[in-house]
């Protein structure tokens, strides 16, 4: 062969070569590109606000977006797996779902999905739930007991009737906090133990409580304990005294009409009958009528110094009975402020 007919076939054989390089390059970048269009990302759903804490009547905003695909791409929003909006966005860029909170219902799990013409299904994204917080209400600080005395040990309970959970609560005597924070997630009050050693406990108390709701920090109420003493028992001594003296007036009272007059009754007519000397059978039944005379007639035959002292006794009888229930109706009362209104130092 001439060189020229060599040549040439060498050059159709380098031309082939690179047409058969081009032909597979080019499937390859068309295998490739179809494959990017195919492979839609998985969106991401994010908060726009950047919390997830949200109030009664907010507005939020919902951003979700698939980093790659081929657009058009439509994304949905659901809220508990139930529809709530589309978007179609032309380009890769992010779909803003505007939201408010009009009740608790809002609040919960959102999620959202991207589809393509070239994907099957669509992509799901994240899960986002929102919580819906309220400010707390003064809290009430409180104690069983109000008196102490030292030595004693005593609690501290605080409690915020209303907001959103968890609160946080913090005790102070004073301004000087003496507790570490106490964070509770029921609703349930906050307790502390105190151990009353000296009379510088005896001071003013409060608590602090505090959600995550922005500046709904709040204060109690002061409390203070009091300083109990011991109980005078000189009052329960005068009572009991004084319950001993009734009694013994009472049974003076009843002794007076059943031994006292019955028994100078008794000599009156023993001095009667030994000063007229009655002796015989005949003055003894005489003497015998004389004291059943005496006995049916009382005030009739008995001297006249005998009847005022009965009416004397009758009356000091009723004087006694009206002093007896009047001592009673005084120790009562005496015994039941006594034990109302122990004595107390601040």
């Amino acid at each position: 062969m001439s060189p020229a007919v060599l040549l040439g076939i060498k050059k159709m054989f380098f031309l082939t070569i690179l047409l058969f390089c081009y032909l597979q390059m080019s499937q390859q970048i068309q295998k490739t590109t179809a494959n990017g269009k195919e492979m839609l990302s998985n969106p991401r759903l994010v908060s726009v606000q950047r919390t997830l804490n949200v109030v009664m009547n907010q507005n939020v905003s919902l951003s979700c977006h698939s980093d790659s695909g081929f657009p058009p791409v439509k994304y949905t929003l659901f809220k508990h797996n139930q529809k709530v909006s589309t978007l179609n966005r032309p380009d890769l860029t992010p779909a803003l779902f505007n939201l408010t909170i009009d009740s608790a219902g809002d609040v919960g799990e959102y999620k959202c999905k991207a589809e393509n013409i070239m994907s099957s299904g669509g992509k799901y994204s994240n899960s986002l739930n929102f919580t819906l917080i309220e400010p707390i209400s003064k809290p009430v600080l409180s104690s069983p007991t109000s008196q102490a005395k030292k030595g004693q040990n005593v609690t501290l309970s605080c409690l915020s009737e209303n907001g959103s959970l968890p609160i946080t609560y913090i005790f102070f005597k004073g301004k000087r906090n003496i507790s570490p924070p106490v964070r509770t997630h029921k609703r349930e009050a906050a307790v502390i133990f105190l151990y009353i050693s000296s009379s510088s406990d005896f001071g003013t108390y409060k608590c602090r409580a505090e959600n995550s709701f922005h500046n709904s920090t709040k204060y109690s109420n002061s409390f203070n304990f009091t300083l109990a003493e011991e109980r005078n028992y000189s009052q329960p001594l005068i009572i009991s005294l004084g319950l001993i003296l009734l009694l013994f007036v009472i049974g003076f009272a009843l002794a007076i009409p059943f031994f006292i007059i019955p028994s100078y009754k008794a000599k009156k007519i023993k001095s009667t009958r030994t000063s007229t000397g009655l002796t015989s059978p005949a003055n003894a039944e005489d003497s015998e009528n004389y004291v059943i005379y005496t006995e049916i007639g009382k005030f009739m035959l008995l001297p006249v110094q005998s009847q005022n002292l009965l009416v004397g006794v009758t009356r000091l009888k009723n004087a006694i009975i009206l002093f007896v229930v009047r001592m009673g109706k005084f120790l009562q009362v005496l015994q039941r402020q006594w034990k109302r209104t122990p004595t107390t130092t601040q």
